[in-house]
């Protein structure tokens, strides 16, 4: 992407969901507890993305380092996880909500995986707004899929090592079809990215907040986009190029 005046709305939202277990136990609550009232903000991010016109969400929905959650807590997750593609496919299709998922998906149920196919299937051409999942989802693994992807066809001889740079790389990784993500969004106070769209958020703002991720509302996701369409994005590039005008008309 070439550098330009930050629009006022991004047009790819990532989001990172952190603090359902806070959330719960601030409460005295299970935090399989915390997780549904998570799910509940879901619906509000993607509210809001609809009212606003973006036009792609990436939510961290599970990744990969979950797994080594309890057992019960990552049972709960699924059992969730199952619920709400049961409960909200019908609906987001109906709104033009197109539905996507990217991880190992194999490392799920025979059962989830198939929800997870037909939410594919049937939102497919919906294009209002994609909403990406991430879930059993890692940065580090995507760039390494990539990598073998290249690596097998250079051993196929379908492709010379010559012609690899990273659009080659990138064009085999996930959301290789959509923009790079513009604002990252993390919840619950913690100043990372954990192993997320490493790739892909090279050149995205970050934005964090203090509030668990059920707490999250319309207010503070407009907070987000407000702070984003104020900054300069120059991606390596000097203000001067970036916004010639501005230079320009500014004060001595």
């Amino acid at each position: 992407m070439s550098a330009d005046t930050t629009p006022a709305v991004p047009r790819h939202l990532a989001v990172i969901m952190d603090g359902n277990g806070r959330w719960a136990q601030r409460r005295k609550r299970p935090r399989a507890i915390g997780h549904r009232a998570g799910a509940r903000a879901v619906n509000v991010c993607i509210d809001f993305c609809l009212e606003k016109g973006i036009g792609a969400l990436t939510l961290f929905a599970f990744s990969s380092e979950n797994w080594g959650r309890p057992q019960d807590e990552v049972g709960a997750l699924m059992k969730l996880f199952l619920n709400a593609l049961d409960r909200e496919v019908d609906e987001l299709h109906r709104r033009g909500v197109r539905i996507r998922f990217i991880g190992q998906r194999e490392r799920f149920s025979e059962s989830l995986r198939a929800r997870m196919a037909h939410a594919e299937q049937l939102t497919a051409g919906n294009r209002r707004l994609q909403l990406v999942i991430a879930a059993s989802y890692g940065g580090r693994q995507d760039i390494a899929d990539a990598a073998r992807s290249l690596a097998t066809d250079v051993a196929n001889g379908k492709l010379q090592p010559e012609a690899i740079d990273e659009h080659a790389l990138a064009a085999r990784m996930s959301l290789a079809d959509l923009p790079a993500p513009d604002l990252f969004i993390r919840t619950g106070g913690d100043h990372r990215i954990s192993n997320f769209l490493l790739w892909q958020l090279a050149y995205t703002e970050l934005w964090f907040t203090e509030l668990l991720w059920p707490d999250l509302d319309v207010d503070a996701l407009q907070k987000a986009i407000d702070d984003y369409a104020g900054r300069e994005r120059r991606f390596g590039l000097t203000s001067a190029q970036v916004n010639p005008g501005a230079v320009e008309n500014s004060p001595a």
